[in-house]
Protein backbone atom coordinates (compact mmCIF):
# COMPACT_ATOMS: atom_id res chain seq x y z
CA UNK A 1 0.00 0.00 0.00
CA UNK A 2 1.26 3.64 -1.14
CA UNK A 3 1.86 5.87 1.65
CA UNK A 4 0.08 9.50 1.84
CA UNK A 5 4.03 10.49 1.68
CA UNK A 6 4.37 8.72 -1.53
CA UNK A 7 1.32 9.03 -2.55
CA UNK A 8 1.84 13.04 -2.38
CA UNK A 9 4.81 12.63 -4.36
CA UNK A 10 3.68 10.82 -6.92
CA UNK A 11 0.40 13.25 -7.67
CA UNK A 12 2.93 16.12 -7.97
CA UNK A 13 4.84 14.32 -10.44
CA UNK A 14 2.16 13.58 -12.35
CA UNK A 15 1.28 17.47 -12.04
CA UNK A 16 4.71 18.44 -13.28
CA UNK A 17 4.86 16.23 -15.70
CA UNK A 18 1.74 17.49 -17.33
CA UNK A 19 2.70 20.95 -16.88
CA UNK A 20 6.03 20.66 -18.52
CA UNK A 21 4.16 19.06 -21.15
CA UNK A 22 1.28 21.13 -22.06
CA UNK A 23 2.17 24.35 -20.17
CA UNK A 24 -0.41 26.53 -18.26
CA UNK A 25 -3.88 26.41 -19.51
CA UNK A 26 -5.45 29.79 -18.13
CA UNK A 27 -8.54 28.28 -16.91
CA UNK A 28 -11.69 29.21 -16.50
CA UNK A 29 -12.05 31.30 -19.26
CA UNK A 30 -14.64 34.70 -18.36
CA UNK A 31 -14.44 38.10 -17.83
CA UNK A 32 -16.53 37.78 -14.84
CA UNK A 33 -17.93 35.38 -12.10
CA UNK A 34 -21.02 35.25 -13.42
CA UNK A 35 -19.46 33.77 -16.83
CA UNK A 36 -17.71 32.01 -15.12
CA UNK A 37 -20.52 30.24 -13.62
CA UNK A 38 -22.82 29.93 -16.55
CA UNK A 39 -19.88 28.87 -18.60
CA UNK A 40 -19.76 25.69 -15.59
CA UNK A 41 -23.62 25.19 -16.52
CA UNK A 42 -23.26 24.88 -20.50
CA UNK A 43 -19.98 22.64 -20.99
CA UNK A 44 -21.33 19.83 -19.99
CA UNK A 45 -21.98 17.46 -22.65
CA UNK A 46 -20.32 20.20 -25.30
CA UNK A 47 -17.14 21.67 -26.34
CA UNK A 48 -16.07 25.01 -24.94
CA UNK A 49 -16.20 26.73 -28.13
CA UNK A 50 -19.94 26.65 -28.27
CA UNK A 51 -20.68 27.86 -24.96
CA UNK A 52 -18.53 30.84 -26.08
CA UNK A 53 -21.21 31.24 -28.55
CA UNK A 54 -23.75 31.41 -26.14
CA UNK A 55 -22.62 33.21 -24.07
CA UNK A 56 -21.70 35.67 -26.39
CA UNK A 57 -25.78 35.55 -27.66
CA UNK A 58 -26.53 36.09 -23.99
CA UNK A 59 -23.79 39.50 -24.15
CA UNK A 60 -25.39 40.35 -27.90
CA UNK A 61 -27.34 43.43 -26.36
CA UNK A 62 -26.12 44.60 -22.82
CA UNK A 63 -24.16 43.16 -20.33
CA UNK A 64 -25.07 40.04 -18.30
CA UNK A 65 -26.19 40.23 -14.94
CA UNK A 66 -28.78 38.27 -12.84
CA UNK A 67 -31.15 40.20 -12.74
CA UNK A 68 -31.89 40.11 -16.53
CA UNK A 69 -31.41 36.25 -16.55
CA UNK A 70 -33.49 35.89 -13.85
CA UNK A 71 -36.25 37.92 -16.08
CA UNK A 72 -36.01 35.95 -19.06
CA UNK A 73 -38.64 33.77 -19.81
CA UNK A 74 -37.09 29.80 -20.11
CA UNK A 75 -37.97 29.90 -23.89
CA UNK A 76 -35.86 33.09 -24.54
CA UNK A 77 -32.82 32.01 -22.23
CA UNK A 78 -33.00 28.52 -24.43
CA UNK A 79 -32.73 30.40 -27.56
CA UNK A 80 -29.67 32.50 -26.21
CA UNK A 81 -27.74 29.37 -25.19
CA UNK A 82 -29.12 27.43 -28.44
CA UNK A 83 -25.07 26.71 -29.70
CA UNK A 84 -24.33 25.12 -26.45
CA UNK A 85 -26.61 22.34 -27.75
CA UNK A 86 -29.37 20.37 -25.27
CA UNK A 87 -30.30 23.84 -25.01
CA UNK A 88 -33.63 23.86 -23.39
CA UNK A 89 -32.66 21.39 -20.92
CA UNK A 90 -29.38 23.84 -19.88
CA UNK A 91 -31.97 26.74 -19.81
CA UNK A 92 -34.25 24.74 -16.87
CA UNK A 93 -30.96 24.10 -14.92
CA UNK A 94 -29.04 27.53 -15.95
CA UNK A 95 -32.89 29.22 -14.24
CA UNK A 96 -32.47 27.24 -11.26
CA UNK A 97 -29.33 27.98 -10.30
CA UNK A 98 -30.55 31.99 -11.10
CA UNK A 99 -33.42 31.41 -8.60
CA UNK A 100 -31.25 29.40 -6.33
CA UNK A 101 -29.07 32.62 -6.47
CA UNK A 102 -31.91 35.43 -6.34
CA UNK A 103 -33.81 33.90 -3.65
CA UNK A 104 -31.46 32.57 -1.13
CA UNK A 105 -28.64 34.98 -1.72
CA UNK A 106 -31.22 38.13 -2.46
CA UNK A 107 -29.58 37.99 -5.81
CA UNK A 108 -25.81 39.18 -4.73
CA UNK A 109 -23.71 36.69 -6.04
CA UNK A 110 -20.82 38.00 -4.30
CA UNK A 111 -22.49 36.42 -0.77
CA UNK A 112 -22.87 33.56 -2.55
CA UNK A 113 -19.68 32.63 -3.70
CA UNK A 114 -18.23 33.90 -0.24
CA UNK A 115 -20.40 31.28 1.47
CA UNK A 116 -18.80 28.55 3.56
CA UNK A 117 -17.88 25.60 1.24
CA UNK A 118 -19.88 22.83 2.67
CA UNK A 119 -22.94 24.65 2.96
CA UNK A 120 -22.18 26.14 -0.72
CA UNK A 121 -21.70 22.67 -1.91
CA UNK A 122 -24.91 21.52 0.23
CA UNK A 123 -27.09 24.26 -1.32
CA UNK A 124 -26.06 23.99 -5.44
CA UNK A 125 -26.29 20.05 -5.07
CA UNK A 126 -29.85 20.91 -4.02
CA UNK A 127 -30.71 22.47 -7.02
CA UNK A 128 -32.32 20.17 -9.65
CA UNK A 129 -29.77 19.86 -12.66
CA UNK A 130 -26.46 20.37 -10.49
CA UNK A 131 -24.34 17.69 -9.42
CA UNK A 132 -20.97 16.62 -7.63
CA UNK A 133 -18.66 17.80 -10.70
CA UNK A 134 -20.67 21.01 -11.56
CA UNK A 135 -21.02 22.13 -8.01
CA UNK A 136 -17.39 21.91 -7.65
CA UNK A 137 -16.52 23.38 -11.00
CA UNK A 138 -18.24 26.48 -9.12
CA UNK A 139 -16.88 25.89 -6.07
CA UNK A 140 -13.24 26.26 -7.41
CA UNK A 141 -13.42 28.40 -10.31
CA UNK A 142 -15.94 31.06 -9.63
CA UNK A 143 -15.24 30.85 -6.06
CA UNK A 144 -11.99 30.02 -5.48
CA UNK A 145 -12.17 27.71 -2.89
CA UNK A 146 -9.86 24.29 -2.61
CA UNK A 147 -12.22 21.91 -3.79
CA UNK A 148 -10.85 19.39 -6.51
CA UNK A 149 -12.85 18.53 -9.67
CA UNK A 150 -13.62 15.27 -11.05
CA UNK A 151 -14.44 14.66 -14.05
CA UNK A 152 -14.39 11.36 -16.75
CA UNK A 153 -11.36 12.23 -17.58
CA UNK A 154 -9.99 11.96 -14.16
CA UNK A 155 -11.33 8.49 -13.50
CA UNK A 156 -9.96 7.01 -16.76
CA UNK A 157 -6.49 8.23 -16.04
CA UNK A 158 -5.89 7.17 -12.75
CA UNK A 159 -7.84 3.80 -13.14
CA UNK A 160 -4.96 3.31 -16.09
CA UNK A 161 -2.73 4.26 -14.25
CA UNK A 162 -4.00 2.11 -10.95
CA UNK A 163 -4.10 4.92 -8.48
CA UNK A 164 -7.52 4.09 -8.22
CA UNK A 165 -10.28 1.00 -8.61
CA UNK A 166 -12.51 0.44 -11.74
CA UNK A 167 -15.58 1.82 -9.49
CA UNK A 168 -14.17 4.38 -7.44
CA UNK A 169 -17.02 6.85 -6.27
CA UNK A 170 -16.45 10.76 -7.32
CA UNK A 171 -15.95 11.22 -3.00
CA UNK A 172 -13.08 8.71 -3.17
CA UNK A 173 -11.30 9.75 -6.12
CA UNK A 174 -11.83 13.50 -4.99
CA UNK A 175 -10.27 12.71 -1.59
CA UNK A 176 -6.98 10.93 -3.88
CA UNK A 177 -6.15 14.90 -4.72
CA UNK A 178 -7.34 16.90 -1.45
CA UNK A 179 -5.84 14.62 1.10
CA UNK A 180 -2.62 14.55 -0.55
CA UNK A 181 -2.17 17.77 -2.08
CA UNK A 182 -1.36 21.12 -0.72
CA UNK A 183 -4.93 22.89 -0.10
CA UNK A 184 -4.70 25.53 -2.73
CA UNK A 185 -7.03 26.57 -5.46
CA UNK A 186 -4.39 27.44 -7.33
CA UNK A 187 -2.91 23.84 -7.88
CA UNK A 188 -6.20 22.27 -8.36
CA UNK A 189 -7.66 24.68 -11.04
CA UNK A 190 -4.30 23.84 -12.72
CA UNK A 191 -4.07 19.95 -12.24
CA UNK A 192 -7.67 19.49 -12.87
CA UNK A 193 -7.39 21.96 -16.38
CA UNK A 194 -4.17 19.75 -17.42
CA UNK A 195 -6.31 16.21 -16.64
CA UNK A 196 -9.22 17.54 -18.95
CA UNK A 197 -6.24 18.36 -21.53
CA UNK A 198 -4.91 14.69 -21.36
CA UNK A 199 -8.23 13.54 -21.69
CA UNK A 200 -8.78 15.07 -24.86
CA UNK A 201 -5.63 14.71 -26.50
CA UNK A 202 -4.26 11.12 -25.49
CA UNK A 203 -6.26 9.21 -22.83
CA UNK A 204 -8.92 8.36 -25.14
CA UNK A 205 -10.96 5.86 -25.11
CA UNK A 206 -8.64 4.02 -27.42
CA UNK A 207 -5.53 5.38 -25.54
CA UNK A 208 -2.47 6.86 -27.55
CA UNK A 209 0.00 6.02 -25.27
CA UNK A 210 3.36 6.16 -27.03
CA UNK A 211 2.38 9.99 -27.52
CA UNK A 212 0.94 9.92 -23.87
CA UNK A 213 2.92 12.95 -21.56
CA UNK A 214 2.42 10.26 -18.69
CA UNK A 215 3.74 7.24 -20.19
CA UNK A 216 7.24 7.11 -17.62
CA UNK A 217 4.87 8.12 -14.53
CA UNK A 218 6.21 6.19 -12.00
CA UNK A 219 6.30 1.91 -12.01
CA UNK A 220 2.04 2.12 -11.03
CA UNK A 221 1.54 2.56 -14.70
CA UNK A 222 -0.65 -0.02 -16.38
CA UNK A 223 -0.06 1.30 -19.78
Amino acid sequence: MISSTSTGRKMMAMFHLLLDHFGHQGWWPGETRLEILIGAMLTQNTNWANVEKAIKNLKESEEISLERLYSLKQEELAQAIRPAGYFNVKARRLRNLIHFIMERYHGNLSECLAEEPDLLRKGLLSVNGIGPETADTILLYAAGHPIFVVDAYTHRILSRHNMIEEDASYEALQSLFMEHLPDDPVLFNEFHALIVRTGKETCHKKPLCDSCPLLEWGTLSRH
